[in-house]
């Protein structure tokens, strides 16, 4: 009888087995870090806000910078000011949604029937499950604020955005719409976080911003305590005679916690044009810990169990 088949066959296996064994006691000692949920990092959320300055100074040759530094950074959403179409120009908002691979929600008071149209907007690169918008008194003023809801890391979360009255002595208007605005987020925001995002023409400490102060958190303000305000601008000192910060993103205190806040924009291109008269701002933010999840009634004939029929 022939055993080279046999003895062959041995050897095989014995090969198979070697080759199992450090595969199996690999994956019986792995990294704490691994398996250890409370070690996993955090989701993390970055947004950008900018106030466009509509079609003013080359609109086509400020978008390319616009779009190819938002390109880079890939924020999971964008809030933008000052966003206009008319009869020659596409919605600036829909024109950089379309190049960045976004969605985007425009809202404003003026009606879809007309072709001059003015607002702000809301992009984001995440699946967008609730819309909604709401205007602000007094209403000759023409303002409005928008609500974007997204899924990320499969829970919901608000993103709202809006813009301002101008003047520099127009803190009781700033402060009555953004009255409106907190009596917008209350009614709509619901259980999940919120944040906050846009041109307030205001610095965050103003008066009339005093509502947002105890369940809002600044996020600059929190991270940059001691900043210069030549520094720390966010109109564009190429355009304005004064240093001041208007443009913010406020967090929800107690459920999201700023990690960064920085400029963007502030330099113009090699051909000396700038972005905006604003600067943009970015703020990458941590989300609180998903809900822990319901075990359920103990097997057997616990609590919710209905008796058998």
């Amino acid at each position: 009888m022939n055993r080279l088949p046999h003895l062959h066959r041995l050897a095989v296996r014995l090969l198979l087995i070697a080759c199992l064994l450090p595969a199996t006691a690999l994956a019986g000692s792995k990294p704490a870090a691994e398996g250890n949920g409370e070690a996993a990092a955090k989701p993390e959320f970055t947004l950008v806000t900018l106030n466009l300055y509509h079609d003013r100074d080359d609109w086509p040759r400020r978008r390319v910078q616009i779009v190819d530094e938002l390109r880079r950074l890939r924020p999971d959403a964008i809030a933008l000011q000052e966003v206009l179409q008319h009869e020659k120009l596409q919605n600036q908002a829909a024109w950089l949604a379309n190049e960045l691979g976004y969605d985007w929600h425009f809202v404003t008071t003026d009606p879809p029937s007309q072709a001059r149209r003015y607002g702000n907007a809301l992009l984001t690169r995440h699946p967008v499950t609730e819309r909604g918008e709401t205007l602000l008194h007094p209403l000759e003023d023409h303002r409005t604020a928008g609500r974007v809801q997204v899924q990320f890391e499969g829970r919901p979360l608000n993103l709202y955005f809006t813009h301002l009255y101008w003047a520099p002595d127009g803190g009781p208007t700033r402060a009555e719409q953004l009255a409106d605005l907190l009596a917008y987020v209350e009614a709509t925001s619901g259980d999940a976080p919120a944040l906050i995002a846009g041109d307030f023409n205001a610095e965050a400490d103003a008066p009339e911003l005093g509502a947002l102060h105890e369940a809002w958190l600044d996020a600059w303000g929190t991270l940059h305590p001691d900043a210069d305000p030549a520094t720390s601008t966010t109109l564009n000192p190429a355009y304005f005679d004064r240093y001041q910060q208007v443009d913010h993103v406020f967090l929800q205190r107690g459920r999201m916690q700023p990690l960064e806040a920085r400029l963007l924009f502030a330099e113009p291109d090699a051909q000396g044009t700038w972005a905006s008269d604003h600067r943009g701002m970015l703020v990458r933010l941590r989300l609180p810990d998903p809900p822990a999840a319901d075990p359920g009634p103990a097997s057997g004939h616990g609590a919710g169990h209905a008796p058998g029929r």
